[in-house]
Parts: C-alpha cells; structure tokens; sequence
C-alpha cells in the first residue's frame, strides 16, 4: 500500500500565503504614482475620487493584508523557531511601522486631500481648477511618507530573503 503524500507542508502553505498577502497588500501602492500623474494630467476633476480610492484601498486591502502578513508571519517565525532572529524583529517592527503610518498618516491626509482638492475645484467653476498651496502640502506629505512606506515594505522583502 503506497502512502500519498502532500504536495506541501502546511508551513510551505502559511509562507505562501505570507508572500501573496504581501504582494495583494502593498502591490497597488508602487502604482500610485503614475496614477496621480494620470489622473493630474488627463483632467485635475478626477483628483478627488483618486485620493477616495487611495484611502479606501488602505482601510480595505492594505489594512487587512497587513494582518494576514503579521498572522502568517507569527506562524512562520513560530514553527521555525527563528523569534530571536534579525529578519523577524525587522519584519515584526516593520509591519507595526507600516500600520501605524497607514493609520495615522495615509488615511486621513488622503481624506483631506480628497476634500481639499473638491473645495479647490469646486471654487474654480468651469475653469482650469487651480489647486491650492494647501493640497500641494497634502500631496507632498502623502508622497513622502508612501516613499517611507514603499522603501521600507523593498527592504522587508529583500531582509526577508536574505535572512540576515
């Protein structure tokens, strides 16, 4: 009687739903740019509905994603016994960084920046919509700390590879 096999361990599972929740989590964020770009360049009136969904992808996608990330990877460190090693206290205090930012910076300076950019355009009429200094300052703090945010989800995943 020959015994079958499974194709993987559950903790080959658990590690690839750690890297799919990564990439579902933190994917989008490297398109915002170009989006903005987009969206600034093709017709400014479209700003607003950007930052709306740039602030609902982070209380609905990275947010959550954020759990399982630190979910899977409590499993994962648990089962390797790799708590006391450098890439999991990273990945541990990068993933509290990352909600702490996204929660305190991200979500509500994009709802501003959504309400600003309708109060700016709507003052404008039919014309060219002039955006104000005010959401130029929300915009460069958004662009700041997604920077911060990318830069350090990049050297997540590269500690995370490299296991130093």
């Amino acid at each position: 009687m020959t015994m079958l096999t499974p194709a993987a361990s559950l903790y080959e599972v658990i590690l690839g739903v750690h890297v799919m929740a990564v990439v579902i989590a933190f994917g989008v964020t490297f398109a915002y740019p170009i989006m903005f770009a987009v969206a600034a360049r093709h017709d400014p009136r479209g700003l607003p509905l950007m930052h709306r969904v740039e602030y609902t992808i982070e209380r609905w996608l990275i947010s959550p994603g954020l759990l399982v990330v630190v979910v899977a990877g409590a499993y994962l460190a648990g089962k390797g016994h790799h708590w006391s090693e450098f890439f999991v206290q990273w990945g541990l205090g990068a993933t509290v960084l990352i909600g702490a930012i996204v929660g305190s910076v991200m979500i509500p300076t994009a709802k501003r920046a959504e309400q600003t950019a309708a109060r700016d355009l709507a003052a404008a009429g039919e014309g060219a919509g002039a955006l104000s200094d005010e959401y130029r300052a929300l915009t460069r703090r958004l662009t700041t700390f997604g920077t911060l945010l990318s830069v350090l989800v990049l050297i997540t995943i590269l500690f995370m590879a490299i296991k130093p």
